[in-house]
């Protein structure tokens, strides 16, 4: 799978979904999600991996984990959706399962909130 069609790629547009977005917070991840467009998109990541996490080595190695986390995701994201996920300190710590699950309960839940904002809307 080629990641470019899947990548946020400039600042406007990770400002777009970790402002106008729904948020969930977990231990060691904070999830944003948004609607982009209502189009046929495909659904766009990207991941914010600060030096408070580590050196260069150990945020490579969390970006890289929480790549593999979302590439099956992708599948059932709506078109058009954008996710960013935020890593907080102490994530390099935790064992593949335990960010797995921190990853998908927050991904669930700001699923359901976005879904929500969108049934308000209508």
């Amino acid at each position: 799978m080629t990641w470019s069609r899947h990548r946020l790629h400039t600042g406007d547009e990770f400002r777009a979904v970790t402002r106008g977005g729904v948020r969930s917070a977990r231990s060691h991840v904070v999830v944003h999600l948004t609607l982009l467009t209502q189009g046929g998109e495909a659904p766009r990541v990207g991941f914010v991996v600060s030096k408070k996490i580590g050196n260069a080595v150990v945020r490579n190695r969390v970006t890289r984990r929480l790549r593999e986390i979302i590439r099956p995701r992708l599948a059932t994201m709506p078109p058009g959706s954008a996710l960013v996920l935020r890593a907080l300190p102490g994530i390099d710590e935790q064992p593949f399962a335990a960010l797995r699950a921190d990853v998908d309960t927050g991904l669930e839940t700001a699923e359901r909130k976005l879904a929500r904002r969108t049934e308000g809307a209508r």
